[in-house]
């Protein structure tokens, strides 16, 4: 939380039909009353803790939901692991030094961001984010992949629409037949019939040795993304998060009941704050261009328990080429 002096903030929000149209929301019947109801709500929650903590809250896609609706549409991590075969150990830290900031998305190994939309599907978003980073690591050419195929063709623990973990994707796509293109594989937002073998492959599923683990400590975290993007679990189902507009993002209103999943791609500090930047899965308008910055350094589990899940990584051969 934060202290009393804060600087007292203006906050001016559109009435409901103004929001609805800015983000292109067409509700029928009784559906509009209802939306509004939850949207005028959601603001007066907003005018009532903003001065709580010092990030922005805002009216974004999300401010005609209650936190229930929210998560039961957008929050579909399953953090269970089973997938033993492709574990290469657990990332611990080296104790070597590492550089006070990282940004991946301005190195040419992040792609733009992508929208779930309302299938729970964040597992898929975070595992080919973290993909896509660390095979433009290893080629020096950034491709974007297909988060359809894992929906669509990965049961290996997964579900699909109704959510899934990052590791055991790791583990199928060492299998498959080779990862797709996001041209070749578009995204539906639902599960459909697997396309995987008359897609384009633009990763040798030989190329993915395995995955690694992250020990659960912030020097751990900081040397693994210092190499690389990383696929984090948090826990999101808390108003200040759905309704977050900007800023470091701190709150202790969420533990480590992990829910959602997403992709780490840099660290930084703002002021007198240390953040993890972190790339989210629904869309621009989410947060800062659909980032999140998170607080770093809080120690024990870390922000929203983004030290716990364990966070992972996939590699990649050395050798592989594009």
């Amino acid at each position: 939380m934060c202290s009393s002096d804060l600087p007292v903030r203006t906050m001016v929000f559109p009435v409901f039909a103004a929001w609805a149209a800015t983000y292109g929301k067409v509700y029928n019947g009784d559906e509009a009353v209802l939306r509004e109801q939850v949207y005028n709500a959601n603001i007066e929650w907003i005018q009532q803790h903003q001065a709580e903590v010092d990030f922005e809250l805002g009216a974004n896609q999300f401010a005609d939901l209650t936190i229930d609706e929210f998560a039961a549409q957008f929050l579909k991590l399953k953090p269970q692991n089973d997938a033993k075969e492709s574990y290469l150990g657990k990332h611990t830290f080296s104790g070597a030094d590492l550089p006070d900031a990282i940004d991946w998305s301005t190195q040419s190994a992040v792609s733009p961001v992508k929208d779930q939309g309302s299938c729970g599907s964040c597992w898929a978003f975070s595992a080919i984010g973290a993909l896509e980073g660390r095979a433009a690591i290893a080629t020096g050419n950034l491709q974007q992949f297909s988060e359809q195929q894992l929906v669509d063709c990965d049961h290996n623990g997964d579900q699909g629409c109704q959510g899934g973990l990052m590791d055991t994707a790791f583990q199928y796509l060492q299998g498959s037949s080779g990862l797709c293109t996001e041209d070749s594989y578009g995204y539906k937002g639902k599960a459909g019939t697997c396309a995987e073998p008359s897609c384009t492959v633009g990763l040798e599923a030989s190329a993915i040795t395995g995955y690694k683990d992250v020990d659960a400590t912030e020097e751990a975290l900081q040397e693994a993304v210092a190499e690389g993007p990383v696929s984090v679990a948090i826990q999101a189902n808390s108003p200040f998060f759905q309704l977050y507009s900007k800023g470091v993002f701190s709150s202790n209103l969420c533990g480590a009941n992990l829910d959602h999943g997403v992709l780490t791609v840099g660290y930084g500090v703002d002021g007198d704050k240390k953040y993890w930047k972190v790339k989210n899965s629904w869309g621009s308008s989410f947060g800062e261009d659909g980032y999140i910055r998170m607080l770093k350094g809080k120690g024990g589990k870390g922000q929203c328990g983004i030290l716990t899940g364990p966070p992972s990584y996939p590699v990649i051969s050395s050798a592989v080429t594009v």
